[in-house]
């Protein structure tokens, strides 16, 4: 059985976690986040913990009850305490900014790049070469946090671009004569 999958989900105060035929909901303070249940996987719930096993003796069934179990983590500690990513802008001029559910950044193209928000997803911007997105979802924050980046990505010869805050990008040396 995967390593994983073994490992049971302990449920926190506050969060109410609903095991259907077709689905796993799990609500808390962070809102309501559904996944839909795989059919190879069994899901039991005792005592405020979820554990997974698989349904059958294969190689799919052991490997999706250890997805399944880390897909219903990243729910409940979405719901609990939530998910975050932090973008840094580098480059002369470069700056973000955050208005409601909109993103402004002006990175050295002839016009400014407007990105919306999804719902359940929150912008913030602490300074105006730093972005904050905030979510329970962490697969939503993370694909907003990729498309953000893709704007404009670093670049390899003076780092200029927007990078992810613990990202190391390798300079590379200039043509010699």
């Amino acid at each position: 059985m995967s390593r994983i999958a073994k490992m049971p989900v302990t449920i926190p105060a506050g969060v109410d976690v609903t095991v259907g035929e077709q689905s796993v909901s799990v609500k808390g303070a962070g809102g309501l986040l559904t996944l839909t249940q795989n059919m190879l996987v069994k899901i039991s719930s005792d005592a405020g913990k979820l554990s997974f096993s698989a349904a059958n003796e294969t190689r799919e069934a052991d490997a999706m009850a250890g997805t399944m179990r880390q897909l219903v983590n990243n729910m409940v500690v979405g719901v609990s305490k939530g998910f975050e990513k932090k973008l840094t802008l580098i480059g002369v001029g470069y700056k973000a900014q955050a208005t409601g559910n909109k993103l402004n950044l002006t990175v050295g193209y002839s016009h400014p790049v407007n990105i919306d928000m999804p719902a359940g997803i929150t912008v913030a911007t602490p300074t105006p070469t730093e972005v904050l997105i905030k979510g329970a979802d962490r697969q939503r924050v993370g694909q907003i946090a990729a498309e953000i980046r893709a704007v404009r990505p670093p670049e390899p010869y003076k780092g200029k671009g927007i990078r992810y805050s613990d990202e190391k990008v390798a300079i590379k040396e200039t043509k010699k004569k």
